[in-house]
């Protein structure tokens, strides 16, 4: 496909134009010319937009799709399209399924039904067999067939050998080790934040702490190991200070926080609305305060949407017995928008594809077009219209957003929002 991006602010700092308005000429795929003006060639498509933004490709670093086993919530060739739509252009594929993503060729299953298409899908293989938490996984197998990385999804390791072993293993081929931050025998039948709402609305708490004693735990023994560790979805003010020390060490660990527990906090449960029942559980406005710190400091290095698609029989239900999760990459930009600069943002939302693929993607002439186009300007309500998942489990139905998708290029295509 041959296009011309035109007046569009380029945000890459790795480019001279950083910042700048530019053109931008695609030809086959792949970016021939930068400058402030390009004339316009035949046979190219123009890709204009108001207050246009282009950056390198955004990486969501979290998502459960449900192929194989829960198409019902999510197919894969839909769950790219939300994906491309939301502005994406690859996405690390938990191995929320089933069967679980656990061997070579329930990993290939997931590469080639993605084959060809704009965004790439990066299988993350389950840690442990079956996600069970007794026995490593194929994790080398898995690796050769296209994993980036190994964890079992919302699912903590409650054996400490188990993390050791798999650190030390992996290191044998560069491999990216996952661990769930939740000490399971803290949480027996917990469904929200412990604390003051909690009580009040009589649920049974998940306290911090049982966040806390994971991510020291899993820490300590990567000092003692090496190797590569990221710990998913952290939610506490204290996990951000823990992992703070960490990096000041020297140790190689990343973290990520979900979009939701930036948002929002414990207080949106006053009335039972199991579209914030999420795992990690929304915390205290002081923990979203250190959330945001974290993100503007850099010692959390990437937002995730957590993207978790559940149909109604999940989520519809009484609090206790909801399911944990909520969708939310179409509204990932939206909401990161009204917390950080779009700069910011850009780097939060890129910073996962060196950590889990080792590629960083640049604008740079003679490189394949991986962009994503966006506006920072322009607020908006977020609607059921703006869902493009097939379940409707949205925690962000009613919230104030900012900016806007365009949409996407990559793999020699153009995804319009």
């Amino acid at each position: 496909m041959n296009a011309r991006i035109t007046q569009a602010t380029l945000l890459d700092e790795s480019n001279k134009h950083h910042g700048n308005q530019v053109d931008i000429r695609i030809e086959n795929g792949i970016i021939t010319e930068i400058a402030s003006s390009l004339e316009p060639k035949n046979g190219e498509e123009e890709l204009q937009f108001e207050n246009l933004i282009v950056s390198a490709g955004w990486f969501d670093s979290s998502v459960s799709i449900g192929e194989p086993g829960y198409e019902e919530r999510e197919t894969i060739l839909n769950g790219l399209k939300v994906a491309a739509k939301s502005g994406f252009t690859s996405i690390a594929v938990n191995p929320n399924t089933l069967p679980v993503t656990d061997t070579n060729a329930a990993v290939s299953f997931l590469k080639n039904k993605a084959a060809g298409n704009a965004v790439a899908l990066c299988p993350i293989g389950a840690l442990t067999r079956n996600a069970e938490g007794t026995d490593l996984a194929e994790l080398y197998d898995m690796q050769q067939a296209g994993a980036v990385a190994f964890g079992d999804y919302q699912h903590s390791i409650n054996n400490p050998n188990l993390v050791k072993i798999a650190l030390q293993y992996a290191q044998g081929f560069d491999g990216l080790v996952l661990s769930f931050p939740q000490e399971n025998d803290l949480i027996i039948k917990g469904v929200a934040n412990e604390g003051e709402t909690a009580i009040k609305l009589g649920l049974k708490g998940i306290p911090a702490l049982s966040e806390h004693i994971q991510v020291a735990r899993d820490l300590y023994i990567l000092e003692y190991t090496g190797g590569k560790l990221h710990i998913p979805t952290i939610s506490t003010a204290q996990s951000v200070a823990l992992i703070k020390e960490a990096k000041a060490k020297g140790l190689d660990v990343t973290c990520s926080v979900a979009i939701a527990n930036l948002f929002y906090t414990e207080e949106v449960l006053e009335d039972f609305d199991t579209r914030y029942k999420v795992l990690p559980p929304l915390r205290t406005e002081t923990d979203r305060q250190a959330l945001i710190a974290g993100i503007k400091e850099g010692t959390i290095d990437m937002v995730t949407s957590d993207h978790n698609p559940l149909d109604i029989e999940l989520k519809k239900l009484e609090f206790d017995h909801a399911k944990f999760g909520t969708i939310a990459q179409e509204a990932t930009l939206g909401a990161l928008l009204t917390l950080v600069s779009e700069k910011r943002a850009v780097k939060l939302l890129t910073a996962g594809s060196e950590r889990f693929t080792g590629t960083t993607s640049k604008i740079e002439i003679g490189q394949p077009a991986n962009l994503s186009l966006f506006t920072a300007k322009g607020t908006s309500v977020f609607g059921k219209e703006n869902i493009r998942s097939k379940s409707k489990n949205s925690a962000f139905l009613g919230a104030k957003l900012k900016g806007k998708v365009y949409g996407i290029f990559a793999n020699n295509q153009f995804i319009a929002s």
